[in-house]
């Protein structure tokens, strides 16, 4: 029922038993009529509290921790994928030999055939029959070395086979058990996938419950922290030690990487619309002709380890204990990178997050003499 009718309702009651009391009153007694009680009005719906820094602060490091995991998973997904692209070609590689071997097999059988039966119509006697009822001796004898040779060349035929054989179902066999890494991988990629989404989708719930202007404080709550661990990191100095140039493929490298600035962050991707971290790395360092492993973690693995101070541009600055996140170095103590799902390519300081160490693609590869900066600055 609405305040209003409420109200009327209760004004109309109390009236009413005002009435009442004057009609029942005995004569020559006069009594006031009792004031009606005020209604009772409902409050309108609270002003939501506003969220404190505190509070925004708290969501800011459960959102940093749910996108750190939901970039692990990624990782693990990239490496079940490459791993999977690996095997599959090996598989078809295998199946192919297994063809090649078995049509090998099938016509060594076939002159293995052949042989047996030029045998069996040659035979039938045995060579002293044969050596007495010959006209010709020599004529024997040369048949009688060229059935050894026949024989000598059947037992290497056979002994082909058997070897052919052998290979046959070495090839098989490795295919079984390529078959059945393949489908291992597969599961990881799948839970990998799994994790993945939820973790974002975590996230994203999380950021949903934030009014307007409390994601406006939140991403300057974010802004601020880089900025603290950024300025801590140029405060160490190390910018100061930093003074190598970029070589000419890390050129490239950082030309392609800074090229994408802009495009969204997806899981998993390579471009050319979309990337994750070490999809951007990965294409980036591959448009310069220089291959190189598909996530940050391998990326780590297998990269020659750089100290901080010998950087130059186009090196990989890895984040994160676990090697869960990379950047490229492109100088003035900054790096070009695909941060995280919701974001973009950008270009942030080197030192904004966590460092585990610097890797170089190109290892040993000379300098150019020129500083890839000033073909980037106009995106800063």
């Amino acid at each position: 029922m609405g305040s209003g009718k409420w109200s009327l309702t209760t004004a109309a009651v109390a009236l009413a038993c005002a009435c009442a009391c004057v009609v029942l009153a005995p004569s020559g007694t006069a009594y006031a009529s009792p004031a009606p009680k005020p209604a009772p009005t409902r409050t309108s719906a609270a002003t939501p509290t506003p969220v404190s820094n505190k509070d925004l602060e708290a969501v800011r490091k459960k959102l940093d921790k749910l996108y750190h995991e939901a970039a692990v998973a990624t990782d693990a997904y990239n490496a079940a994928e490459e791993k999977t692209q690996k095997q599959s070609a090996e598989i078809v590689g295998l199946a192919r030999q297994i063809v090649k071997q078995q049509a090998k097999l099938d016509a060594l059988k076939d002159r293995a055939g052949a042989a047996a039966r030029a045998q069996y119509r040659g035979g039938g006697l045995p060579p002293e029959a044969r050596l007495w009822l010959s006209d010709d001796p020599q004529e024997f004898l040369d048949g009688a070395g060229r059935v050894r040779q026949g024989e000598h060349a059947t037992k290497g035929l056979l002994d082909e086979m058997a070897r052919t054989q052998q290979d046959l179902r070495q090839y098989a066999k490795d295919a079984s058990a390529q078959w059945r890494k393949l489908e291992a991988d597969r599961e990881d990629r799948a839970e990998a996938q799994k994790k993945i989404k939820q973790r974002i989708s975590d996230a994203e719930k999380l950021e949903s419950r934030l009014e307007k202007k409390e994601k406006e404080r939140l991403a300057k709550l974010e802004e601020e922290a880089a900025h603290q661990a950024q300025s801590a990191w140029l405060s160490s100095g190390v910018l100061a030690d930093i003074k190598s140039d970029a070589s000419e493929q890390g050129k490239k490298a950082v030309k392609y990487a800074t090229d994408q600035i802009g495009k969204p962050y997806e899981w998993g991707a390579e471009g050319p619309k979309t990337f994750d971290c070490s999809g951007l790395t990965s294409q980036a360092w591959a448009a310069a002709g220089h291959p190189i492993p598909r996530t940050s973690q391998e990326q780590w693995r297998q990269l020659k380890h750089i100290d901080i101070k010998d950087m130059r541009p186009g090196d990989l600055i890895i984040y994160f204990d676990d090697a869960s996140h990379v950047g490229m170095y492109i100088g003035d103590g900054a790096i070009v990178h695909a941060p995280r799902p919701g974001r973009t390519v950008t270009i942030t300081g080197a030192g904004s997050m966590r460092i585990l160490g610097v890797v170089r693609p190109d290892g040993d590869a000379p300098s150019s003499g020129a500083d890839a900066t000033k073909e980037v600055r106009g995106h800063s």
